[in-house]
């Protein structure tokens, strides 16, 4: 069992290393993007500001991946004290949700953006990344709200998890 748990954790540690790569490679590109958008010539304003977009865009995923592998990597490597499922379940789906819903938030206002005046039939295509944020967000929300009972079942749990994220932080 000793055996497993350490093969789960260098998967882990794996995936949080790729999430890193593919981060900063994310930020790379961005830089890449805003340093051609920025380069004098002769594109219009128009195409510059696409590009700048599509920047914003790229590290906006960027900071999900890199997140992603800080959550990861904290939760499941990190972390010596072992929780119960459900307290575990909730810390991780609650971080997960954050990443996601901002993600979705600023992606539906870059593609506002973006297709306001060049593309406005794409805007209800837009608007539904804004509704599927929002509906996230609600049923975020309800899930914190009915997991309270929970909380208070097992504070035990919960108080231990917030000691270690005291020595996490430092």
């Amino acid at each position: 069992m000793k055996a497993l748990h350490k093969l789960s954790t260098v998967g882990y540690i794996s995936a949080a290393l790729l999430f890193f790569i593919c981060g900063f490679a994310l930020i790379v590109l961005a830089g890449i993007e805003i340093w051609t958008a920025l380069q004098p010539g002769e594109e219009k304003i128009q195409e510059r500001f696409q590009l700048i977009l599509e920047c914003v865009g790229l590290l906006t995923i960027a900071v999900a991946a890199l997140e992603l592998g800080q959550t990861v990597l904290e939760e499941e490597v990190q972390r010596t004290v072992h929780t119960s499922a459900p307290t575990r379940v909730r810390r991780f789906l609650s971080r997960f949700l954050i990443v996601v819903v901002v993600s979705l938030a600023v992606e539906c206002l870059i593609g506002v953006f973006q297709f306001l005046h060049t593309k406005p039939e794409l805007l209800p295509h837009v608007a539904s990344i804004g509704v599927a944020a929002a509906v996230l967000l609600s049923a975020w929300g309800v899930f914190v709200r009915l997991n309270v009972d929970a909380e208070k079942l097992e504070p035990q749990a919960m108080h231990e998890a917030q000691e270690e994220d005291k020595e996490v932080e430092t």
